[in-house]
C-alpha cells in the first residue's frame, strides 16, 4: 500500500490504543461492527439497508452512540459522509448494501479520493460462498473502487471485523487522506465472533512521511530569500493538515504574495493584503499572472493540476519550483521540483519558519518591492467584476455575492458544479478554513446539497448555504427529504438560469452559439435554420419544475426572487428560518458568463478578463 498525500488532516477519531483492552465478549459479525464503529468515535453514519447488509442494521438500531441518517440515493450518503468530513475535520461515514447499492457510492468515493477527504465506506457483500457466482446483487464492489479508493478491504471473518474497522478509520485519515471501503460479507455479519478492544493494528507498509527533510527545508528558505518575484501557491493540504496558522506566519514573515486554489479557499484570508487571489481557469488576473510571472514557486499540498497550469509546458515558464506535498507521488508527477519537500504541511511550513527566520537573521531577506508594484498594477486593473442585466433581471453573480454578505458569521458554504461553483469561489469572500466545500477534481454535479446536508448535520450550530445551479439541483434534490425528515436545515440557493449554464457558456464561446441539450426549462423554442441550434433560450417559458412547489412537497420552504429590489429581502427571510430547510429559487439571466477564463488547453498568457479583453503585461519580467 503507497501514501498517496496533499497533506495531512485534523486529528481524527480513531482506535483508542492507549485504552485498557475490555474483556472479550461473544457477539454476531454485525454486533462487532457497530461496537467498533463506537470506539473509534463515530457518531453519524449516511446509509439506506438492504438485504446484505441488513444484518448490521438490527444492533445498530441499539446504539446510544451512532445516529442513522437515512438518505434517499446512496450517492447522497457519499457525498454527505464528506460534506461531514471537511466541516468537522473527522472521518466520515456511509453505509449501503451489495450491488447496487454499492455502486451508487462509486461517484462520491471518486470524488472524495480526487479530493484527499477522509470517509469510510461499509457496504454488505453476498455470503461469502457465493462470491463470485454472479449471485443477486452481487458487485465486486472491492475490484470496482481499487483505482479510487486510498484502500479497500473484504471481510469474510467475523474475526477480522474490529481490526479492519480500525485500520480503515487510521488509513482513511492519516497521511494524505482519502476514501476507503470496507466490505462484509453477509454470513460475517450473521456469524458469532469473539469481541475485544483495542485490536492490534498491522500495517507494515504504511508508514506516512511527516517530517521533512533538513537540508531541503533549508534550500527551500535560501530560494525564497533570493527570489525576486516568489509566490506561494496554497492547495487543499495546508487545510487538511490544520497548517492556516503556520502559512499566515511564513507569508507574513517573507512578504511574499498568497494564491489559494479552490480547493484552499479560506486556508489564507481573502482580504489579506498578500493575498492575490485564486488561480486557475476562472481565477484572479493577478494571481494567474503571479504565478506565471514568477521566479519561484513555493507549492504547498498542491499538485499542479490542470485547471491551475493550463497548458504544462507554458506555465510558469522562468520559475524554480519548491513542493511540499506528504504524497511523494505528487511531487514532480506534472512539474519538476528543484526542490521536492515530502512531509506533512504543518511540519513543513513550521521548519520553514525557523529556517527563514535564521536566513533573515543573517541579514539574507528577500526584496520584493518591484514584484509588489507589478503585483499591485495587476490586481487593481484586473479586479473581479460583473455586469447588471439592462433587462432589470438577476445577475447571479450579484446573487451569490449578497448572499455572502448576508450570511451569519462562520456560515458553510458547499457548491456544486459550474458557473455558480465558480462565481461562489469568486464574490463570497472566504476569511476563515473550513468553510467552503465543494468538487474540485471530480467535478461532481449534484454534490452542493447532500454535502450541506453532511456539514449541517456535523455541525448542528453553523448556518449551511448550498450554492447549487438548477442543473446540479436536479440530480440530488431528494435529499432535502433527508434534511426535513431528519432536523437538517440546510439552506439552498437555486441560480437557476434555466440552462446547464457552464455548458451553454463553453457552446457561445466554442461552438458557434449553436447551444444543443443544455435548456432546462419547458419553454425553449428553435427556430429551424437559425445559427441558435435546438434548445435555445428564447423565453423562459413555463418553469418545469416548480422549484419553489417542490420545496414544499418536501417539507421545506420555498421562495422565489427574481428581481434586484427583492433580493436582500428574500435572503433575510431565508436566514430567519432555521427550524426547516430553505429553498430560494433566483431567477438569474441565462447568458451570463464566468470571467476570468483561460480557455482548456491553452496557456495561462492567454487569460481573458471579460470577452474580448486580454490583459496587457509588459514583458519586461519574462527574463
Amino acid at each position: 500500500m503507497t501514501e498517496q498525500a496533499s497533506g495531512s488532516h485534523h486529528p481524527q477519531p480513531r482506535a483508542r490504543t492507549a485504552a485498557p483492552a475490555a474483556p472479550a465478549e461473544r457477539m454476531t459479525g454485525a454486533q462487532a461492527l457497530i461496537r467498533s464503529l463506537e470506539a473509534v468515535g463515530v457518531d453519524t453514519v449516511f446509509g439506506i439497508p438492504g438485504g446484505a447488509i441488513l444484518p448490521a442494521y438490527d444492533p445498530l438500531m441499539d446504539s446510544s452512540k451512532v445516529r442513522h441518517v437515512l438518505v434517499r440515493h446512496e450517492q447522497g450518503a457519499g457525498h454527505a459522509a464528506t460534506g461531514y468530513a471537511q466541516a468537522t475535520g473527522r472521518v466520515g461515514v456511509c453505509m449501503a448494501t451489495s450491488g447496487p447499492g454499492a455502486t451508487n457510492l462509486v461517484t462520491p468515493i471518486a470524488d472524495a479520493h480526487m479530493d484527499s477527504v477522509p470517509i469510510v465506506a461499509i457496504t454488505g457483500q453476498v455470503a461469502s460462498k457465493s462470491i463470485g457466482t454472479d449471485a443477486f446483487q452481487e458487485a465486486d464492489i472491492c475490484g470496482i473502487t481499487m483505482p479510487i479508493t486510498k484502500h479497500n478491504f473484504l471481510i469474510t471473518n467475523p474475526d477480522d471485523i474490529p481490526h479492519t474497522i480500525a485500520e480503515a478509520f487510521h488509513i482513511a485519515a492519516t497521511g494524505r487522506p482519502g476514501p476507503v471501503l470496507v466490505d462484509i460479507a453477509k454470513d460475517a455479519l450473521q456469524n458469532q465472533t469473539t469481541f475485544s478492544w483495542p485490536p492490534q493494528q498491522d500495517l507494515p507498509g504504511y508508514r506516512p512521511v511527516t517530517k521533512p527533510h533538513a537540508k531541503q527545508i533549508r534550500e527551500a528558505a535560501r530560494l525564497i530569500n533570493e527570489a525576486r518575484r516568489p509566490v506561494f501557491y496554497v492547495g487543499g493540504g495546508v487545510l487538511k493538515a490544520g497548517a492556516t496558522g503556520e502559512l499566515k506566519i511564513l507569508a507574513e514573515l517573507t512578504g511574499a504574495p498568497v494564491t489559494t486554489t479552490l480547493m484552499a479557499l479560506g486556508a489564507f484570508p481573502d482580504s489579506h493584503p498578500q493575498h492575490v487571489g485564486m488561480p486557475g481557469m476562472h481565477g484572479d488576473v493577478s494571481a494567474v499572472t503571479a504565478l506565471q510571472k514568477s521566479d519561484l514557486i513555493v507549492a504547498l499540498g498542491a499538485r499542479f493540476d490542470d485547471r491551475v497550469t493550463g497548458r504544462l509546458d507554458t506555465f510558469a515558464p522562468h520559475a524554480k519550483i519548491v513542493h511540499a506535498d506528504i504524497d511523494p507521488a505528487e511531487i514532480s508527477k506534472n512539474r519538476v521540483a528543484d526542490v521536492p519537500i515530502v512531509g506533512d504541511a504543518r511540519e513543513v511550513l513550521a521548519d520553514l519558519i525557523v529556517a527563514v527566520q535564521a536566513d533573515h537573521d543573517a541579514g539574507h531577506k528577500g526584496d520584493y518591492t518591484e514584484w509588489w508594484n507589478h503585483l499591485n498594477f495587476w490586481r487593481n486593473t484586473y479586479p473581479l467584476g460583473y455586469d447588471v442585466p439592462e433587462d432589470g433581471s438577476l445577475a447571479p453573480q450579484q446573487v451569490i455575492e449578497r448572499i455572502g454578505k448576508l450570511a451569519p458569521e462562520g456560515t458553510l458554504f458547499a457548491a456544486g458544479v459550474g458557473q455558480h461553483q465558480m462565481w461562489a469561489a469568486q464574490f463570497i469572500k472566504y476569511e476563515q478554513p473550513g468553510t467552503w466545500f465543494n468538487s474540485g477534481g471530480a467535478g461532481t454535479m449534484g454534490y452542493a446539497v447532500p454535502a450541506a446536508m453532511g456539514a449541517k448535520a456535523g455541525r448542528p450550530d453553523a448556518t449551511v448555504w448550498a450554492i447549487d445551479g438548477d442543473g446540479c439541483f436536479q440530480m440530488t434534490n431528494q435529499e432535502l427529504v433527508t434534511c426535513a425528515l431528519n432536523n437538517i436545515p440546510i439552506k439552498v440557493a437555486v441560480i437557476n438560469n434555466g440552462a446547464l449554464g457552464m455548458v451553454r457558456q463553453w457552446q457561445n464561446l466554442f461552438y458557434g452559439e449553436r447551444f444543443s441539450n443544455t435548456v432546462l426549462h419547458d419553454g425553449a423554442e428553435h427556430v429551424p435554420g437559425s445559427t441558435q441550434g435546438v434548445g435555445s433560450i428564447t423565453n423562459r417559458g413555463t418553469r418545469v419544475p416548480d422549484f419553489v412547489k417542490l420545496a414544499d412537497a418536501m417539507g421545506c420552504v420555498g421562495l422565489r426572487c427574481e428581481s434586484a429590489d427583492d433580493l436582500d429581502k428574500v435572503i433575510e427571510e431565508a436566514n430567519a428560518i432555521n427550524d426547516r430547510p430553505v429553498v430560494v429559487d433566483f431567477i438569474v439571466h441565462e447568458d451570463a458568463m464566468v470571467w476570468p477564463m483561460v480557455a482548456a488547453g491553452t496557456s495561462n498568457d492567454e487569460i481573458m478578463a471579460a470577452r474580448d479583453v486580454r490583459p496587457d503585461f509588459s514583458d519586461d519580467l519574462d527574463d
